[in-house]
């Protein structure tokens, strides 16, 4: 009887130790998979520090460092689309609060013009991958570019190409239209997910 006992005891040791292996293995399936960056895409986003994410993808390339350098270059390029629109709301704004004539308007709008792509080259010059991510099931490689509000903020306040005026503005500003992309972003993302349903 005591035998019995103890092999039963055993038996059920085991069962509670392959039930946590089980369960471990399980948890490790369901944790996996893409993080979070993937899913969420492209744009700008206000969480421990105010930034312009870009996410890249590339499918079906067989040579692996030419897949992170494709995925990566599409990383920049979404980044650049998101930041285009957060420097021509920037000197959208400029324009409407210094237009005082037709021929001033005619000359500052050549001139944001201008500043916007200069913006735009100056500053995208810095950007790095922050983080990469490849799917084994779909062989699709993922890269994440980031370009910090502060960083941004600053190259535009040093842009040598800018008179002082613009640069006055684009610091008392930057803030509130980096607020106002934030938005269009949000509302973007929310009607893309209610198509996607």
């Amino acid at each position: 009887m005591i035998h019995n006992s103890a092999a039963q005891s055993n038996l059920v040791g085991k069962l509670v130790k392959w039930s946590v292996m089980l369960l471990s293995l399980c948890m490790l399936v369901a944790c996996g998979g893409p993080p979070k960056w993937v899913k969420q895409g492209s744009g700008v986003y206000n969480e421990e520090e105010k930034a312009i994410y870009g996410v890249g993808a590339v499918v079906g390339i067989r040579n692996e460092p030419l897949a992170w350098e494709t995925a990566e270059n599409r990383a920049r390029a979404e980044l650049a689309k998101t930041f285009e629109t957060y420097t021509a709301y920037l000197m959208e704004d400029y324009a409407a609060s210094t237009n005082a004539g037709d021929v001033t308007r005619v000359t500052e709008e050549q001139n944001i013009q201008r500043a916007v792509k200069t913006f735009t080259a100056v500053t995208l010059n810095g950007v790095r991958p922050i983080d990469r991510y490849k799917d084994e099931e779909t062989n699709t490689y993922y890269v994440l570019t980031r370009l910090s509000f502060k960083e941004m903020t600053e190259a535009l306040q040093q842009a040598h190409q800018l008179n002082a005026e613009v640069r006055d503005f684009v610091k008392r500003n930057a803030e509130r239209v980096f607020e106002r992309l934030e938005k269009e972003e949000a509302k973007r993302r929310a009607a893309t997910t209610k198509t996607n349903e």
